[in-house]
């Protein structure tokens, strides 16, 4: 079990759709997010190997600059016949001005150049930090597989959604809602998206719904 969270909460991000998604999990939760953007604090350099170490360089950072409770994402697309690129570099292939266009092209392209053929399967990864200003640390994982489509198909263009089909599906997280993409099943069984998985993780260890004793 993971450190029950009360009170405010830093989101240690600086990317839009992160904190869209971050908040729109939080909201039955009764936390008081608020970015690390919101309150004008520097990006880390993400100096680690893995998805968790750069997940948690990015949250205790955000917890002693804040002296808050900081809540880090770090995730990304692993492509198996790129060799599990762009991986942690997944930001990063989208360029400074961070242009996912251009990101999956550059993937299409390596695909091509390495002669891989359809279906192009791939997984999403996302390691969820918690980081508190006392040092103390916890950690949740959480993945989905499935293929890369091209062309890239949906209107909620969100980094590599428009290009990835999960398993059992025919369409890209694209061209799925909030809810379909994010949403805990009510049965308890997990949420579709790596972030859902990952934050179903953190829920079960570290919040209480609102109305719960």
């Amino acid at each position: 079990m993971g450190r029950p969270l009360t009170g405010r909460l830093v989101i240690a991000t600086h990317n839009s759709g992160k904190l869209a998604e971050m908040r729109g999990l939080l909201e039955h939760y009764g936390v008081d997010a608020v970015s690390a953007a919101e309150l004008g604090l520097p990006d880390p350099e993400e100096t680690g190997s893995t998805f968790a170490e750069n997940s948690e360089i990015k949250a205790r950072a955000a917890a002693k600059a804040a002296g808050l409770p900081a809540l880090a994402d770090d995730s990304g697309l692993c492509v198996a016949a790129l060799n599990g690129d762009p991986g942690i570099y997944s930001a990063r292939w989208a360029g400074a001005g961070r242009d996912f266009g251009v990101a999956i092209k550059r993937i299409e392209t390596a695909l091509k150049e390495a002669g891989a053929q359809a279906p192009f399967k791939a997984h999403f990864v996302c390691v969820l930090t918690l980081a508190f200003p006392d040092g103390e640390i916890h950690s949740f994982e959480g993945k989905v597989f499935g293929a890369l489509a091209f062309p890239p198909r949906g209107e909620h263009n969100f980094g590599y959604d428009p290009i990835f089909t999960p398993e059992t599906f025919t369409r890209t997280f694209a061209e799925m809602s909030a809810q379909e993409k994010h949403g805990i099943p009510a049965d308890g069984s997990p949420g579709l998206s790596h972030r859902a998985r990952a934050f179903q993780a953190f829920a079960g260890a570290c919040l209480s719904a609102q109305g719960d004793d």
